[in-house]
C-alpha cells in the first residue's frame, strides 16, 4: 500500500515522500537527494537511533507510515562508507526500538532459553491483522485515544532535541529509558557535540506530532505467555503484571473495575513515596504500583476523584482519618486514643457509620481479625479471588509449569528445549551452543542412540 513519510532534511524542514513497505533506505535517499538536489551518497538516514543501511527496507526497520524520518547530508561522507551497526552476540541486526523489551527486570525469568520456547507465540509486525501486530510497551494517550495504546519509543539528542542521535547500545531495561543520562550516542545535527540520549514515548495508533508525548505505562505488557486474567479468568491481550512476587496477572477491564471499585470504597493506599496507589488485587505484599499514570485507565472524570482523594489522604495523614463505608469517605479528626469513631451525620456529610479505627471494619470488641490485619496475601474488599485463579494468574509459574511439561533441558546449556515430533536426535536452538545430544537419555548424540531408540 503507497503511503509517505515525513522527511526532516538536515532537521531545519520537513516535506513528506511517497513510499511503501518495500521501499529500501537508497531509495528513499534517491527521493530525498532528486528533492534537494544533492547527491545520494552524502546523506544518512537516521530513524529511532540508529542509522539505516541501504539494503534495509522500511518494513525491515519497523518505520510505518506518516513516521518522521530524519535525514542529513554529510559531504565528507565517502562511498564506500556504510553506517555504523552495533551487533549482538549472536550476529544479528540489532532490533529496532519498536522490539526492545523493557521489560526484562520487570518480568525476571530463571532461563535464559525462555524465549527458545515462547517466542514463536508472540505476534509480530508482519502479521495480516491489525490486532496481531507485536508492541513491546504501552502508553496512555491523553490527545486523540484518551486510552491504553500500543506505544512507540523514540530517542533525541538532550542537548539539540533533534532526532540524529544514534544509539551506543540498545537500552535493555525501563531504567534505561526513564532515569536520564543512562544511555550515550553521537549526534549527527549540524555544530551539536551532544551525547546523551533522551528517550520518549508516542501514541502508535495516530500519527503524532513532534511536540505530542505520551506517559509510558511499564506494567502493562503484551500477553505472550497467554497467562489467564486473576479475576475473570480470561486469556487476553494487553495484561498488567502487578509488581509482587507471583507476578500475578489482570486484564484491562478487570483492572479498571478494580480500581473503580477500590476508588468508590476508599480503598487507594496513601504511601509516602509512591502517593496515592494500589497493591496486587490479590492482596500481596510489597506490590503496590509505583508509577500511578496507570490509573488513567479510570478515565478523565473518575481520574480526577482520584487525585482529589489523594489530595485528601495526604491532609488526612495529619491524623484524621477517612470514613470506610462506600460512597462516604468523609473526612474524621478522632481523639488519638479513639478506637471506635462513629462517622456522625451533621451538615449532611456523615453517613453514621460506627467503625474500628485498626481496621477500617465495622466496630467490634477485643482485638481485630488477623484477615484484616496481616501483611500477607489477601482479597481486596469488594474482590472475590479464586484460589485456584491466583494460581494460574502467576506470570512466572505459568510459564515455569508449562517449560516443566513439555520440555527438556540441553544437556550442555541447560536451555529448555521443546519437542514437537520427529526422532530422539535433538539440536539445541541457542546459537552459541547448538549441541546435538539424545532426547530419550540426555546425552550427546551417538551410534549406540542411532541404532537402539532413534525412532523410539
Amino acid at each position: 500500500m503507497v503511503g509517505s513519510v515525513f522527511v526532516r532534511f538536515n532537521s531545519s524542514h520537513g516535506f513528506p515522500v511517497e513510499v511503501d513497505s518495500d521501499t529500501s533506505i537508497f531509495q528513499l535517499k534517491e527521493a530525498v537527494a532528486k528533492r534537494q538536489g544533492v547527491p545520494a551518497d552524502q546523506l544518512r538516514v537516521i530513524f529511532a537511533g540508529k542509522e539505516l543501511r541501504n539494503d534495509l527496507t522500511l518494513k525491515n526497520c519497523d518505520i510505518p507510515q506518516q513516521s518522521i524520518v530524519h535525514i542529513i547530508q554529510n559531504p565528507q561522507k565517502r562511498e564506500d562508507e556504510n553506517p555504523t551497526v552495533l551487533l549482538p552476540c549472536n550476529g544479528r541486526e540489532p532490533q529496532s526500538l519498536t522490539r526492545v523489551d523493557l521489560n526484562t527486570n520487570l518480568l525476571p525469568s530463571d532461563s535464559s532459553g525462555l524465549a527458545v520456547i515462547l517466542d514463536n507465540r508472540i505476534p509480530t509486525a508482519s502479521d495480516n491483522s491489525d490486532a496481531a501486530k507485536y508492541s513491546s510497551f504501552y502508553i496512555f494517550c491523553k490527545s486523540v485515544c484518551q486510552a491504553v495504546k500500543p506505544g512507540k519509543l523514540r530517542v533525541r539528542c538532550k542537548t539539540c532535541k533533534h532526532g540524529t542521535l544514534t544509539l551506543a547500545q540498545d537500552p535493555s531495561c525501563w531504567e534505561d529509558v526513564l532515569i536520564p543520562n543512562s544511555i550515550s550516542g553521537v549526534c549527527h545535527y549540524q555544530n551539536c557535540s551532544g551525547e546523551i540520549a533522551e528517550f520518549y514515548f508516542k501514541c502508535g495508533a495516530h500519527p503524532t506530532s513532534d511536540s505530542e508525548t505520551s506517559v509510558p505505562l511499564n506494567l502493562i505488557t503484551t500477553n505472550s505467555r497467554y497467562i489467564s486474567c486473576i479475576t475473570c479468568t480470561d486469556v487476553r491481550t494487553p495484561v498488567l503484571v502487578f509488581p509482587c512476587i507471583h507476578h500475578h496477572v489482570i486484564c484491562l477491564d478487570c483492572f479498571h473495575l478494580y480500581c473503580v471499585t477500590m476508588l468508590n470504597n476508599r480503598q487507594f493506599v496513601h504511601d509516602p513515596v509512591f502517593g496515592y496507589s494500589l497493591p496486587c488485587v490479590a492482596g500481596c505484599p510489597d506490590s503496590l504500583i509505583k508509577e500511578l499514570h496507570h490509573f488513567r485507565i479510570l478515565g478523565e472524570e473518575q481520574y480526577n476523584r482520584y487525585q482529589r482523594y489523594g489530595a485528601e489522604e495526604y491532609v488526612l495523614q495529619m491524623g484524621g482519618v477517612l470514613c470506610p463505608a462506600p460512597g462516604c469517605g468523609a473526612g474524621l479528626l478522632p481523639e488519638p486514643e479513639m478506637r471506635k469513631i462513629v462517622c456522625e451525620p451533621s451538615n449532611g456529610l456523615g453517613c453514621g457509620f460506627v467503625f474500628c479505627r485498626e481496621c477500617k471494619e465495622e466496630y467490634h470488641e477485643g482485638e481485630c481479625s488477623t484477615f484484616f490485619k496481616s501483611p500477607g496475601a489477601r482479597a481486596q474488599k469488594g474482590f472475590e479471588i479464586d484460589e485456584h485463579a491466583a494460581m494460574q494468574a502467576r506470570w512466572e509459574d505459568a510459564s515455569k509449569e508449562t517449560i516443566k511439561r513439555i520440555t527438556k533441558p540441553c544437556p550442555k546449556c541447560h536451555v529448555p528445549v521443546e519437542k514437537d515430533g520427529g526422532c530422539m536426535h535433538m539440536k539445541c536452538p541457542q546459537p552459541q551452543c547448538k549441541f546435538e545430544w539424545c532426547w530419550k537419555c540426555s546425552l550427546e548424540w551417538n551410534r549406540t542412540c542411532m541404532g537402539d531408540h532413534w525412532f523410539d
